[in-house]
C-alpha cells in the first residue's frame, strides 16, 4: 500500500485499478479530508514525463488537478491528483442515453473552456473523448488523462505542428490519422475536432463515423459525412457541421466556439484558477 511513503499525509482506502503499469488507488488527505487519487508506478520507466509536465501547469475547474508528485528511494513513484467522484462521461451517457440540448451545451461548455484554457498554456490533449472527461462531485466536467498531450514551450506561438499519428480513431481529426504517411497538423484544430465528436455522441448516443470498417470510416472522416438528426435544432446542427469540417483551415477555433450564438446560452467564463 502507498501510504507508508506519505508520513500519515494520505489515508488509502481502496484499490480503484491495478493496470499493467501502474495500480490506482482512492485516498484521503488526512489533514483536509479531500478526496484524492493516487497512481502508484513501481518503476519511473514506466511514468509518462509529458503527461506530469502538461498537468503541472494547469491549474482550472474544468481539468483535473494535480496535486503532488513523489518519488522514493526504491524507484517507485507516486502521482497524486484529485478525485472525480462521480465517474465519467462515457458511463453516464451509456447509463442514461443521449442528453438533451441544453445538458450537452453545458457540457460541452465546460470541456471548451478546459480546451481553451489548456491552449493558453501550450497543451494540447490529442485525445479527447467522453472517458477522459471525469465528473466531479458537483457533476462538473473535468478533462483528464494528458498521456498524449502535446507541449510546447511558447503557447503563443500559432498553429504548432506536430507530427504523430494519437489519440483514439473515431475521436481523432482526419489530419491526425493521415500525420503518419508525412503530413502535420495543428494540435489547437485537433482537439476542436475531437471537442465536436464529443458533442455528438452527447446528442446523440452514437459516433458520428463509426460504421465498423475502419477505411470506409476514415473516409467518411475525410469527406466531412454524418448524418444530422431531426431532434437537433438549427443552431447546433450549424455548429456541429463547422466543429467536424475536415479541412482543418476552415474548421471552426475555440474562440469562434465561444461566439457561436447556440454555445453562448447560459455561458459563463470560468475563472482558470477555480
Amino acid at each position: 500500500m502507498p501510504e507508508k511513503h506519505f508520513s500519515g499525509k494520505y489515508k488509502v482506502t481502496k484499490l480503484l485499478n491495478n493496470g499493467k503499469y501502474a495500480k490506482v488507488y482512492h485516498a484521503r488527505d488526512t489533514r483536509s479530508g479531500q478526496e484524492v487519487a493516487i497512481k502508484s508506478f513501481q518503476s519511473p520507466d514506466n511514468l509518462n514525463v509529458v503527461e506530469i509536465q502538461a498537468m503541472s501547469r494547469l491549474s482550472h475547474r474544468h481539468v483535473i488537478k494535480l496535486k503532488e508528485v513523489k518519488a522514493t528511494a526504491d524507484g517507485e513513484v507516486f502521482v497524486i491528483t484529485e478525485f472525480a467522484r462521480c465517474g465519467d462521461l462515457f458511463e453516464m451517457i451509456s447509463k442514461r442515453g443521449p442528453f438533451n440540448e441544453d445538458l450537452s451545451r453545458l457540457y460541452f461548455q465546460q470541456l471548451i473552456s478546459s480546451v481553451k484554457y489548456c491552449h493558453s498554456q501550450g497543451v494540447y490533449h490529442r485525445d479527447i473523448k467522453p472517458e477522459n472527461l471525469l465528473l466531479d462531485d458537483k457533476w462538473r466536467v473535468k478533462l483528464s488523462d494528458f498521456g498524449l498531450s502535446a507541449v510546447i514551450d511558447d503557447p503563443t506561438r500559432p498553429g504548432p505542428v506536430l507530427t504523430d499519428p494519437c489519440g483514439t480513431v473515431e475521436y481523432a481529426a482526419p489530419e491526425v490519422i493521415m500525420a503518419g504517411r508525412g503530413g502535420g497538423y495543428d494540435g489547437a484544430k485537433a482537439d476542436v475536432w475531437s471537442c465536436g465528436v464529443v458533442l455528438y455522441v452527447m446528442i446523440a448516443g452514437f459516433l458520428p463515423f463509426d460504421n465498423g470498417d475502419l477505411v470506409e470510416m476514415v473516409g467518411k472522416m475525410n469527406r466531412g459525412e454524418f448524418r444530422l438528426l431531426k431532434k437537433m435544432s438549427t443552431g447546433l446542427k450549424w455548429l456541429l457541421l463547422r466543429l467536424l469540417d475536415p479541412n482543418p483551415e476552415t474548421r471552426i477555433s475555440v474562440d469562434e466556439i465561444i461566439e457561436d450564438k447556440w454555445f453562448r446560452q447560459g455561458y459563463e467564463e470560468p475563472s482558470d484558477d477555480e
